[in-house]
């Protein structure tokens, strides 16, 4: 019971992390505690004190403090929905003419959460102090220190807000959307990638026993720590036959388990609740997805429909940059126990893989037009220059005549 909670908290803490309501609700919650502390010092001595050593802080009538909060509560709100239904409007736009793959990045925008959740924040605090208000004649039980700090957030707010259209404006440029996901997957591959690409693993003697994938879903990783932990406990290697972000139907092998010990049911069933799968495309999960995301968006770039080829050479720009970078890194593909001794092996996307999947699609898409053909010819030219170690070099020498047979034949 206990793995399969944290297996729950492990497959969902991603999804609550970038969901647009995570961190409104931690700063709203800041704030309701920060408004609680207030009301506890203005109704300390020390608070008592300072209202009546300077007059200027005292709010005497509780008629006027109401109208203040009250004023506060119906500007902000109106500032919340104003604010997101241009957010609203984004979205839609970047849904429409790129992907709607590449809504996640932007639901997960940390900037426009914490504005969503300032002014959450800012309307939680003014109806906590709004509920504590005492008609009382004497001002000194009035929270007049909470009432002011709440006008001073509010002028922030004021700020933010102008701030946010001028960041929204922004953030609407397809350049900006680019960017954003390239810059994900580019700290994604940093966080996943190390040196040198292991070709010498041995394949253990043992009969494999075929572990299947319980239902059809996304093969989305697994707990390293906990899954070699098991391994060690079973003396065995588990080898994976598919890479992370692959889809998977139900009972299709998904690892082999190599050991002189067979593993019962109810290990299988522990063995499972260390592995990952849902639906979903998190970058900081699997880079690859940032890699589809970007051909996405630049072959729909090139759709009659849309018909921008500038965004797909902005999207290919991008996409280059990621594959000069797995030039030489690579995922790491095996993990080993506290002896030193193999207990994993993971199935790695390649090189040449992935360049197919990204790349063709791009080229089949754009061909006939001359100001893809000149960005693919250029973006092959200086990968080639960057591998100078020629790993690719027959990959990319092959790509590239296809590309300049297409662009002489257009130019007869």
């Amino acid at each position: 019971m206990n793995n399969r909670i944290i297996k729950w908290a492990r497959n969902n803490y991603n999804k609550i992390e970038h969901s647009i309501a995570f961190y409104p609700a931690v700063i709203a919650i800041a704030f309701l505690i920060l408004s609680a502390l207030m009301l506890k010092f203005d109704y300390s001595q020390t608070g008592k004190e300072i209202k009546s050593s300077l007059s200027w802080l005292t709010l005497k009538d509780a008629n006027t403090a109401r109208s203040i909060l009250s004023t506060i509560v119906g500007g902000i709100i109106s500032l919340t929905v104003f604010s997101f239904s241009m957010v609203m409007i984004v979205l839609n736009q970047a849904a429409s003419q790129m992907s709607n793959r590449m809504l996640e990045s932007m639901i997960g925008n940390r900037f426009q959460q914490f504005v969503l959740g300032v002014y959450i924040g800012s309307i939680v605090y003014a109806l906590f102090l709004l509920s504590n208000i005492r008609d009382i004649n004497s001002g000194i039980y009035i929270p007049a220190l909470s009432i002011y700090l709440l006008l001073l957030i509010t002028v922030a707010d004021i700020f933010i807000f102008i701030y946010f259209l001028h960041y929204v404006t922004q953030s609407v440029k397809f350049e900006t959307i680019i960017e954003r996901v390239h810059r994900q997957t580019l700290n994604s591959l940093h966080h996943l990638c190390f040196g040198e690409f292991h070709t010498d693993i041995a394949t253990p003697r043992n009969a494999p026993q075929k572990i299947s994938f319980p239902f059809s879903s996304y093969f989305q990783g697994f707990n390293k720590k906990e899954l070699v932990k098991f391994a060690y406990m079973h003396e065995g290697e588990i080898h994976f036959l598919y890479p992370v972000g692959s889809y998977l139907l139900k009972d299709i092998p998904l690892l082999n388990f190599y050991s002189d010990n067979t593993l019962t049911e109810g290990e299988i069933e522990q063995m499972m609740t260390m592995i990952d799968f849902y639906n979903g495309q998190p970058i900081d999960i699997d880079p690859y997805y940032g890699f589809h995301q970007l051909a996405e968006v630049a072959i729909k770039a090139l759709s009659p429909a849309i018909n921008d080829p500038e965004t797909a050479v902005l999207s290919l720009h991008a996409i280059t940059d990621l594959f000069a970078y797995k030039l030489y890194h690579f995922n790491q593909s095996t993990f080993k126990d506290e002896t030193g001794v193999m207990r994993i092996q993971t199935l790695e996307w390649s090189f040449e893989k992935l360049f197919e999947e990204c790349y063709y699609p791009i080229w089949e898409y754009g061909k006939k037009d001359r100001y893809v053909q000149n960005a693919v010819q250029q973006m092959i030219e200086q990968l080639m220059r960057r591998d100078t170690d020629g790993k690719q070099a027959q990959l990319l020498s092959d790509f590239l005549n296809t590309v300049n047979k297409e662009i002489n034949r257009n130019r007869l």
